[in-house]
């Protein structure tokens, strides 16, 4: 399945998304994603999400480091409430939170997520 890619969207952009996985990144800076967590990951959730039977995912860039570290950045607060980047949610049909797995916790349980 395909992965889509939004660089700081709207909050009413993400409802009713078609994916049923969104994964919160760092955006990219000079070349790179500037969260070391989200670089270490991303090799591993782009592997997961790319093969033909793998379910669709939809990337988000929340910003830059300055941005991300204010309490008024959109993806902190309700719905989504992200506390840190990388932070790979799994939705049901609804389009409600099912799980969510955060950091280097998403290399061991990236898996089992998609299950």
């Amino acid at each position: 399945m395909p992965i889509r890619t939004l660089e700081k969207p709207n909050l009413s952009e993400l409802v009713g998304v078609p994916e049923k996985y969104i994964i919160f990144y760092s955006s990219v800076v000079d070349g790179e994603l500037w969260c070391p967590h989200c670089r270490n990951v991303e090799n591993r959730v782009r592997d997961t999400f790319s093969g033909a039977d793998a379910p669709a995912l939809l990337v988000v860039y929340v910003g830059d480091r300055p941005s991300w570290k204010t309490p008024e950045a959109a993806y902190r607060k309700a719905p989504w409430s992200v506390t840190g980047v990388p932070t790979l949610i799994k939705l049901d049909s609804e389009g409600k939170e099912v799980a969510r797995v955060t950091a280097e916790k998403i290399l061991e349980e990236v898996d089992e997520l998609i299950r």
